[in-house]
């Protein structure tokens, strides 16, 4: 199991938390969990409810939508946080290509840390609003 400290330092390198403190960082650790999963696990499928997200520590995904690969997920990827945000449906499945430690994000974990420091969730808006941009403009020019 790693450390918070190198957690932590992972999480900072993820666009989504980039915006965070270490402080705001380690709260998210601490009430997430860490879990080892084999090669060819699936790791969330595409249409099902989702309540966490998933952070690669380690190993390597396969990104699938309606069967077809869509992307690689590597360590320091974040699968799954559409669906933690907005309880909505997977938008698409993620099979483990190697043994892969995740880090487990749950509704709950997240909540919290927005509870006790508010700052967190305008952090998460801006990097998410980044994301929409880069996605808009691979789409659009």
């Amino acid at each position: 199991m790693a450390s918070t400290k190198s957690t932590v330092d992972s999480l900072r390198n993820i666009s989504l938390f980039s915006e965070c403190s270490a402080k705001e960082l380690a709260l998210v650790v601490k009430n997430s969990t860490e879990r080892a999963l084999k090669a060819g696990t699936i790791i969330m499928d595409q249409g099902q409810t989702g309540r966490e997200a998933y952070v690669i520590l380690e190993g390597s995904a396969t990104i699938k939508r309606n069967g077809k690969k869509i992307g690689t997920a590597k360590a320091g990827t974040v699968v799954g946080e559409l669906s933690l945000l907005d309880n909505g449906p997977r938008t698409a499945s993620v099979i483990a290509d190697s043994d892969v430690t995740l880090l487990v994000i749950s509704e709950r974990a997240l909540k919290g840390a927005i509870d006790n420091i508010p700052a967190i969730s305008r952090k998460l808006l801006k990097a998410l609003a980044t994301r929409v941009r880069e996605l808009d403009r691979a789409q659009y020019g």
